[in-house]
């Protein structure tokens, strides 16, 4: 694997059909911190191009009017990133310092996101920057209780974008934030009106490097611990949880409970994002997982505050709370047998 600093972070736009993700991302590549992106546009199955954002896209690449070089999906992720990452090192396009994926509104994100972090030749070189989810705000809330591509989409999400808030009622807008909060703790919640554009740190302020780490622990510190009642019959089953521990953990006995739980039920973890306070570590140790990759583990600098519990999110599909409490307390008491489990959130 690259060094980090070196790996070019990608981007996941997703969204629901008609959601806005064009749209989005046509009003961020205006910007000219983002002259230097490449864009993939994904037309797996029979979703096609968005001719609005490419009017001419081919199978070659194409050089948008500012500056961002882009091209279609037609056939294999790992192929186009691979072509994209050759034509960078020959210099046939632009050198870029980010990629974007579209994906289509009926796309599932968790391969492609498996595919970057698990495939050896593109994480040499790519890094999973983070999944951006759009979601509509008048029809959103039912789409949610209709299509299971709209839950996987929303609760897999490090930024949610809604969209369309100036044609919602007060009444759509508050049912919605509650439905996706219930999916997903930790993710800010970005609401976005007609001809409103969201800034270019979306893309351009990396939330995995040195200074985003900080913040984002920030935003998974400030979820909510333990809202039960915000959990909702979704159409596949998922909802979204945070434990703490008062202990330190054993960092040993921590990694084999959970490459266990992801060989098992890693198609049912959809998520984890966890701070922890390890056992003989002085500073946070900071674990981000899709499914069966987790993100090789890094350390802050410092705790973020006086507050030096463990705090884990999980977002999990047909997995009771209650059965992950358990199994991780049992690997915890085997590694510290004198000390408390710790306690859920």
């Amino acid at each position: 694997m690259g060094e980090y600093s070196e790996q070019t972070p990608i981007n996941i736009i997703t969204g629901f059909l008609g959601s806005g993700k064009t749209t989005l991302l046509k009003g961020l590549l205006a910007a000219p911190d983002l002259s230097d992106t490449a864009v993939l546009i994904n037309e797996f199955g029979a979703v096609g191009l968005d001719h609005e954002l490419v009017q001419n896209v081919t199978e070659s690449t194409l050089l948008l009017d500012n500056g961002c070089v882009c091209c279609a999906i037609r056939g294999d992720l790992q192929g186009a990133l691979r072509d994209l990452l050759s034509q960078r090192q020959s210099g046939a396009v632009p050198y870029f310092r980010r990629v974007v994926i579209e994906t289509s509104g009926l796309a599932d994100p968790a391969p492609i996101a498996y595919t970057l972090l698990a495939e050896p030749v593109l994480q040499h070189h790519f890094r999973l920057g983070g999944i951006i989810t759009t979601v509509d705000a008048v029809n959103g809330a039912s789409q949610l209780q209709r299509f299971p591509e709209s839950v996987k989409q929303a609760a897999m999400a490090d930024r949610l974008i809604v969209t369309k808030t100036d044609l919602a009622t007060p009444e759509e807008r508050d049912a919605l934030q509650t439905s996706l909060r219930g999916l997903n703790k930790s993710a800010p919640i970005m609401e976005v009106g007609e001809g409103q554009s969201q800034p270019p740190t979306l893309l351009t302020d990396d939330m995995y490097d040195e200074g985003g780490r900080q913040r984002e622990i920030e935003h998974w510190l400030d979820a909510a611990p333990g809202d039960d009642a915000l959990v909702h019959d979704h159409a596949d089953h998922i909802h979204s949880f945070a434990l703490t521990y008062d202990v330190p953990l054993d960092w040993t006995a921590f990694g084999i409970w959970m490459t266990m739980l992801l060989h098992r039920h890693g198609d049912n973890v959809l998520r984890i994002k966890g701070l922890l306070n390890v056992s003989g570590v002085p500073t946070p140790v900071l674990i981000n997982g899709v499914q069966h990759i987790v993100h090789p583990p890094s350390h802050l600098p410092a705790w973020p505050n006086e507050n030096r519990q463990s705090r884990i999110i999980f977002i999990v599909r047909d997995m009771p709370q209650a059965q992950i409490e358990r199994s991780l307390a049992a690997f915890n008491k085997l590694a510290n047998p004198v000390a408390a489990p710790g306690q859920a959130a």
